[in-house]
């Protein structure tokens, strides 16, 4: 906390410090996305999501130098432009899924953004000035692990998110996904209701599913 000015201590976003690159590993529903997202609001912090399925090009990550005609900022000065500050959160979703291709292996390039003692001197091509990122938390999110490069992994926090219960589901289905389709639709309680031997029955005979994702949608149905 801020030790200069102890009376705003309890003000998150005084916060100084590095913080830990965490990494939450868990199948598609499990709450990973919502995890980042409630850590962002906890802090008092903006979130930028920057997903990583496809992304095979260092150049993505880095920017291009501004002597081509097409080039443009890096996708991480791009996320740190679009908070207008300095240290939001950035989610970087599904890192098991980067490839790479001629133009350079983005994991390469991750691994500079991630590591504390390299970012405060980052560098985007297209900026071609260094750019201090030590102030950024960084949430990465993954189904798998077999994917992500060790180097990377060791650097990460990992966070495993098991898949819910029965009872679980069955909770969550009740106090948000229920209520959330009901509101989203101009429902009341009176007009739709389910029982829990239903939806017991749905959640066991007709979701096969860690999270609750295919739970909402049939709810939604």
């Amino acid at each position: 906390l801020n030790k200069r000015n102890p009376e705003r201590s309890g003000d998150s976003r005084r916060v100084e410090g590095h913080a830990p690159i965490l990494a939450f590993i868990g199948l598609v529903g499990t709450g990973k996305t919502s995890m980042t997202y409630s850590i962002a609001e906890s802090l008092g912090r903006p979130l930028v999501r920057l997903p990583f399925g496809g992304i095979g090009d260092a150049v993505q990550l880095r920017g291009e130098s501004r002597v081509k005609g097409e080039a443009e900022p890096g996708q991480i000065i791009k996320a740190i432009k679009a908070s207008q500050v300095n240290n939001p959160v950035i989610l970087l979703d599904e890192i098991d899924k980067m490839s790479s291709d001629v133009h350079g292996d983005p994991a390469s390039a991750l691994l500079e953004v991630l590591d504390p003692e390299q970012n405060k001197t980052f560098v985007d091509h297209f900026l071609d000035i260094e750019y201090d990122l030590s102030k950024v938390m960084f949430i990465t999110t993954a189904n798998h692990i077999d994917t992500i490069p060790y180097p990377l992994f060791d650097r990460m926090e990992m966070i495993h998110l098991s898949g819910y219960t029965n009872q679980e589901k069955l909770d969550i289905a009740k106090k948000f996904l229920i209520p959330k389709n009901l509101k989203e639709y101009g429902l009341t309680t009176q007009q739709f209701k389910i029982s829990d031997e239903l939806l017991d029955l749905v959640i066991s005979q007709y979701t096969k599913e860690a999270g609750v994702r295919q739970l909402e949608r049939t709810i939604t149905k």
